[in-house]
């Protein structure tokens, strides 16, 4: 899009725009503005936004370590433009206070590691005490993955250009970022070339809602949002389908069966008595709209059995948990999974699409987006791999980050109520790819409800979550 747009002043506009932003962050902070400039066009933005922070009367600093015979033609522009203005640069950075330090040092095309000068700012930068403003994306993280290679710049803010990158929202990304602005440089992305990936933010996807959720029309009965069949439950472990089961509710199922693998299984949920409990047999030959599949289920023989009676089923399944452990350790499952004709969503964790990949944790984590999209493609299902910026990948390519959520997440069973929450969603025939989507923005926006409520991040419970759903969904249908 850059090459394509190579005759606009674009460097000039994303200079303007992070000037807006360091000047909105600099406040009434005493000291000065220390810009680290780079060697590239990341550098190039750098100078233009120190030169419209000397016009508006700042007290700027550039530091530049690099050769100004060999910046790119922008780069030297700009710096020409900074000198022509009465801007000098620096080696080291001032001994002065600093009240605002802009990351300029390199952008998203960086693919290798810092060089010792840059690596030398970074640490500085990072130890000075003040807030970091990063240019398009913190130098020394990665723009597709969200990976950081050390030192790399932890911003307060991050004023990003043109569109998102993947990297900002995913795996590390988030904790290096602080807030991201996107400043779209008077282009029209999608007019120039449709973006496979989108950012899933609660309030735009609450507007989108299907109608199902609206509750409009009058004349319906339990069984016009579907029956969703639960399966799940070992020994020890029948928690799991249950807490699956009272999210499918909260979100919407009109009934629920929990199918249990444990022989000795509770006969009623004290806790939501709506919910019918069973053998895991006899859900699985009942006529469910839905099932999620794996919740506590177990690897034994008899949990292989029953999913591969749930592979069978001609309706739209979630396999989670130990049913993608099962998937990752027998090819013929995974060849059954991947031969279904009807909707299939997993739901990973980096450890279960490692087992899918014939991977570790590491490879997965280290491009969770890549990761994503072979599993996608391997069972042709639609995946979620959870973590921080879920990856939500699906069978054509295309994929979605997720940006709601926080750490009252990482706790036992909020994984299963994601699970109920997708399920619920199939049972109410809500599209696959927007079923997953919607399950797990509303996932993370109920821990951030709840968190906005004072609960949390320590010590929030799974069980928590299905009540602040079920608040979100009613909200958005008003």
């Amino acid at each position: 899009m850059e090459a394509r747009h190579a005759g606009a002043p674009l460097m000039e506009r994303a200079g303007a725009a992070a000037a807006d932003v360091a000047q909105a962050m600099v406040a009434d902070r005493a000291g000065s503005v220390v810009v680290l400039a780079g060697p590239g066009n990341n550098g190039g933005d750098g100078f233009v936004v120190a030169r419209l922070l000397r016009e508006r009367h700042f007290d700027v600093h550039v530091v530049f370590r690099g050769d100004a015979e060999r910046l790119p033609a922008d780069a030297a522009a700009a710096w020409r433009s900074f000198v022509a203005a009465g801007g000098t640069t620096l080696a080291d950075p001032p001994a002065t206070r600093t009240a605002l330090v802009v990351d300029a040092l390199f952008g998203i095309g960086l693919s290798r590691p810092l060089p010792q000068a840059a690596s030398a700012l970074v640490a500085w930068a990072n130890a000075c005490g003040a807030p970091i403003l990063a240019i398009d994306i913190p130098t020394g993280l990665h723009a597709d993955t969200g990976i950081a290679t050390a030192p790399a710049i932890r911003a307060a803010a991050t004023a990003t250009f043109i569109a998102l990158k993947p990297g900002l929202l995913t795996a590390e990304g988030p904790d290096f970022c602080g807030t991201v602005t996107v400043h779209p440089l008077d282009l029209d992305p999608d007019a120039d070339a449709p973006a496979r990936g989108r950012a899933l933010d609660w309030a735009v996807l609450a507007a989108e809602l299907p109608e199902t959720f609206a509750r409009r029309v009058r004349a319906v009965h339990k069984g016009t949002f579907g029956t969703l069949g639960v399966v799940g439950g070992a020994p020890g472990m029948t928690g799991a389908p249950l807490l699956a089961g009272r999210a499918a509710l909260r979100g919407g199922a009109g009934k629920v069966w929990v199918g249990f693998a444990a022989v000795d299984h509770p006969a009623v949920d004290f806790g939501m008595p709506e919910l019918m409990l069973r053998d895991a047999h006899d859900v699985l030959e009942a006529p469910a709209s839905a099932y999620v599949v794996g919740c506590g289920l177990g690897t034994d023989l008899r949990a292989r059995d029953l999913l591969v009676r749930a592979l069978a089923r001609p309706v739209p399944i979630v396999l989670d948990a130990d049913a993608l452990t099962l998937l990752g350790a027998d090819p013929v499952l995974r060849a059954a999974a991947r031969a279904r004709d009807t909707s299939t969503l997993v739901t990973p964790h980096p450890a279960e699409a490692g087992r899918l990949l014939g991977s570790d944790v590491a490879a997965v984590q280290h491009d969770r987006l890549g990761a994503a999209l072979a599993i996608a493609r391997q069972l042709r299902a639609h995946v979620v791999l959870k973590g921080t910026g879920s990856v939500l990948a699906h069978p054509d390519g295309t994929f979605d980050i997720n940006r709601s959520g926080n750490p009252a997440l990482a706790v036992a069973g909020t994984g299963d109520v994601l699970a109920g929450l997708a399920g619920a969603c199939l049972a109410q025939q809500v599209d696959a790819a927007e079923a997953l989507r919607i399950a797990v923005c509303l996932h993370g926006a109920a821990a951030d409800l709840l968190l906005a409520r004072g609960i949390g991040p320590v010590g929030v419970g799974a069980s928590e979550l299905p009540d602040a759903a079920r608040e979100l969904l009613n909200r958005a249908g008003k």
